[in-house]
């Protein structure tokens, strides 16, 4: 789901992991440790979901023999990039990885949120699923509890299983001084010069046909099939959002039922 480019000899001069942060499209990812990497417990199950994983590894961490073919290192590299993806959606959840991602979050890296009552909010990485090559990552703003497609077409590309699904829960579970309020300024980080505020990212939207409303099929049917995200942690929705939703849910179906009633 990327804009792959594979790199030459010279590209990998430093390091493999420092090429590929350094890559334009790559800025939402933090640098996973190396440490981290060498433990193999945490990579555990990594070597069934990548081709050639032995040799990926070693490319990551700079141990490849140079005697491999050009054609070959082309395609570690397609597989280097997805290990990495994968075990930076497990780093990102322990405790150095946490604070590495909260220092992005701070400067916004990750972009703010368009809704003008967010205020601005900085929004944070999300994946849809955790499986790899179904969904591109969203941004999740804790402030309206709604996701949104990035506004680069490269961040858009990058596949969402690379941040995982529980990623900007747990932040916030971690350190809840850092839940946004639902009104007032926002007081993560700072505002920027306002050069990306005015601009909208384009909303995730439900797959609701459009065509044929107001022909026989009303507003509240359209409301109905409307999906809302929902936020979960290891797969289990987050306690007081869960509550929160119930509630909000219940007010949106009385709604739905005053606008069937006037429909009728």
């Amino acid at each position: 789901m990327e804009d792959i480019s594979t790199g030459s000899d010279s590209d990998y001069s430093n390091s493999w992991i420092s090429w590929f942060l350094s890559s334009k499209g790559n800025e939402y990812f933090c640098e996973v440790e190396e440490e981290y990497i060498l433990d193999r417990f945490n990579l555990t199950g990594l070597n069934t979901e990548v081709s050639n994983y032995a040799q990926a590894l070693d490319l990551i961490t700079d141990n490849l023999d140079d005697g491999i073919q050009d054609e070959l290192r082309g395609s570690l590299d397609v597989q280097a990039r997805l290990l990495y993806g994968l075990i930076h959606a497990r780093w990102i959840v322990t405790a150095r990885g946490l604070a590495k991602m909260l220092e992005k979050y701070k400067r916004a890296d990750f972009g703010r949120c368009p809704r003008v009552l967010c205020s601005s909010q900085p929004l944070l990485p999300v994946g849809l699923t955790d499986v790899p090559y179904e969904k591109s990552v969203k941004l999740y703003c804790g402030r309206c509890e709604d996701i949104y497609s990035p506004k680069s077409s490269r961040h858009g590309s990058i596949d969402g299983a690379y941040f995982g699904t529980s990623f900007p829960h747990l932040l916030f579970l971690v350190y809840p001084n850092l839940i946004p309020p639902k009104s007032g300024p926002v007081d993560v980080g700072s505002r920027g010069n306002g050069e990306t505020d005015g601009r909208r990212r384009r909303r995730e939207e439900p797959d609701v046909p459009t065509e044929g409303i107001g022909e026989g099929t009303s507003t509240a049917a359209v409301a109905l099939k409307a999906d809302r995200y929902r936020p979960r942690i290891f797969g289990f929705q987050v306690h007081e959002i869960a509550k929160l939703q119930r509630w909000q849910e219940a007010v949106r179906d009385r709604q739905i039922s005053k606008l069937e009633e006037s429909y009728v």
